[in-house]
């Protein structure tokens, strides 16, 4: 077995030993290493309630998140964090288009603003044009009001 065989393997058994060590409860800490959970919460997802203390509490807006995904859905996604509402993308070429793109979307706030949007748009050799920005960040938007009628059957 190699090296990096066997680092997986002693990282998956950490993980897995560390799951275990509080019985069963999960831990999620935030920087000063506090559990999260042990403030009344059972799961996860709790923390995206909205009765919490908003200075733990951790809100997105869901139909930009999910506008997001839709629009940009010719990207593959890098990474994803809905703790903070960041999705990072790799280089994807649109349908129709020569241009390859790279994006950033951060939703920052529960509220369905242009505020709670801040996206960061590349090509291969350097920063898109403005123009190409604003007109993604419409078309997120407009797609989150279209899901957000559509859920609320308006």
């Amino acid at each position: 077995m190699g090296w990096a065989a066997k680092s997986f393997a002693a990282a998956l058994c950490a993980i897995v030993l560390a799951g275990c060590a509080n019985e069963g409860k999960p831990v999620v800490e935030d920087p000063r290493g506090n559990n999260l959970l042990d403030e009344g919460r059972e799961t996860v997802f709790d923390l995206f309630g909205a009765d919490q203390d908003p200075n733990v509490t951790l809100e997105v807006n869901r139909y930009i998140w999910n506008a997001s995904l839709e629009v940009l859905s010719f990207m593959p996604i890098r990474s994803v964090d809905p703790f903070s509402g960041l999705i990072v993308y790799d280089y994807g070429t649109p349908p129709g288009g020569g241009t390859s793109y790279r994006a950033t979307v951060h939703v920052k706030d529960p509220a369905l603003d242009a505020r709670s949007l801040n996206l960061s748009l590349a090509t291969r050799s350097g920063p898109a044009a403005p123009d190409t920005v604003r007109k993604v960040e419409d078309a997120i938007l407009t797609r989150a009001r279209q899901l957000r009628i559509a859920d609320n059957n308006l």
